[in-house]
């Protein structure tokens, strides 16, 4: 197996290496769920493209959830892995998987049995309600796919390995490309065969990752004997993920509601709300993989000993995150309009979409900061501190705000646009300053 020492070697070479293959990752998984949405665009209607936004809207509250269960595995073998205690990553590993077979199977019964509500509660269009309905039952189906192929990405970035995660992405982006064609543009399955594809390439992907790891010896068999919880280590992974994950939800729920004052604008607002989540994701990935590999590299440093190592690999990240975010930012001031041609020709969508690309894109760069902030004390167990902050960002900052715009400034989407960066930019200050008090507060003792 390939996996790095975090703990040794030059820090800036050290990041890069372990970012670059989150970034490739970050990029084919973002790719895939673009490619479900330029399918759907260039082959269905307007009201398919908005229930494909909606309803990976919803999604995404499972993939939050799940991401941050699966990043408290990732933080707890680190550490491990970092203080050299072999036995304890193994059995960190057979408890994350027995845990997430019972959270997948939770989550399937949930969302089935709640997806109509959530979709009223969401104020989803009624032209797009059946459509969107099909998306999420398919997408939710599958729950079992996503955790595993998500928990398994997490254990190997924990362990020094973020190589072998990014070709099993790859593996399921080729494959849920050709799939969306296939079903869509050939068969005419519309949304659902969107959804389908997503499934089927996840379960493939899982599947090819558990049959290489066996074959090379991985340190853990994923053999039935091997995934019974352990008892203290289980509580670790509760402590450390559970808030990550509260917080990703509270975030969630803070752009659904987003959505939701957007789906009262119509169709094609809630087209461009759709347009934009995935642009929002292109251009924060490098933020995303650089504050995922901050979590894996300081909590190798923190398990060995050397706290500082990881302060100095937290401001090469923020450099990086920043500089790429501003590259996005500029074409979104710039040239707004061939962003959204990319997934639409519907010029009523992109003439919507213009104000809102121009003030929202201002977000890619503050949240290039929180994300990297968080990244480092996540990595350092301080998970309730930015479940705190992320939270009370969500639901005291973000809400509130969209509330008050939305009453003020129902029919200007660019004002609605400025409410995430405003947002990310309070959160980022707070964060930064939390981290450099106590930093200087550690130099002086």
């Amino acid at each position: 197996m390939k996996e790095s020492n975090l703990t040794e070697g030059s820090v800036a070479k050290t990041l890069l290496v372990f970012a670059v293959p989150f970034l490739i990752a970050n990029v084919l998984q973002s790719l895939y769920g673009a490619v479900d949405l330029f399918v759907v665009g260039r082959y269905c209607t307007a009201k398919s493209v908005a229930a494909v936004s909606t309803g990976t809207q919803v999604t995404q509250i499972v993939t939050s959830l799940i991401t941050g269960l699966t990043l408290g595995s990732t933080i707890v073998i680190g550490q491990y892995k970092g203080a050299g205690q072999l036995e304890r990553v193994r059995q960190t590993i057979g408890t994350t998987l027995s845990i997430f077979v019972v959270v997948a199977l939770m989550l399937t019964a949930l969302m089935l049995g709640f997806e109509r509500p959530l979709l009223t509660l969401l104020n989803t269009p009624q032209e797009s309600f059946e459509l969107t309905m099909q998306y999420v039952a398919v997408c939710s189906a599958g729950n079992i796919f996503i955790c595993g192929y998500n928990a398994i990405s997490a254990i190997l970035r924990g362990y020094g390995d973020s190589t072998r995660p990014m070709i099993f992405v790859g593996v399921a982006c080729v494959l849920n490309i050709a799939l969306d064609f296939v079903f869509v543009a050939w068969f005419g399955m519309g949304v659902a065969g969107t959804a389908l594809a997503t499934v089927i390439s996840q379960a493939v992907s899982m599947a090819t990752a558990i049959a290489y790891l066996r074959k090379k010896d991985f340190i853990f068999d994923f053999k039935p004997a091997g995934m019974k919880p352990v008892g203290a280590i289980a509580k670790r992974l509760a402590v450390v993920g559970i808030p990550i994950s509260l917080q990703e939800m509270m975030v969630r729920i803070s752009f659904l509601y987003l959505m939701t004052v957007m789906n009262g604008c119509g169709v094609y607002a809630a087209a461009v709300v759709g347009i934009s989540s995935k642009y929002d994701v292109f251009a924060m990935l490098c933020a995303t993989s650089t504050a995922n590999a901050l979590t894996a590299i300081t909590a190798q440093n923190m398990g060995a000993g050397k706290p500082a190592r990881a302060k100095r690999s937290l401001w090469y990240g923020m450099g990086f995150a920043v500089f790429v975010a501003v590259l996005f930012w500029l074409w979104a001031q710039i040239s707004p309009e061939s962003m959204i041609g990319v997934f639409t020709d519907d010029a009523r969508v992109i003439e919507a979409g213009v104000p809102f690309f121009r003030s929202c894109s201002y977000d890619y760069i503050m949240v290039a900061l929180v994300f990297c902030l968080n990244g480092y004390l996540n990595g350092r167990q301080k998970t309730v501190l930015t479940m705190i902050s992320c939270s009370g960002g969500a639901l005291l900052l973000r809400i509130p705000l969209v509330w008050l715009f939305g009453r003020l400034y129902a029919d200007d989407l660019g004002m609605l646009g400025r409410i995430a960066p405003l947002v990310s930019g309070i959160m980022a200050c707070y964060t930064l300053a939390y981290v450099m008090i106590e930093g200087r507060r550690h130099e002086a003792k």
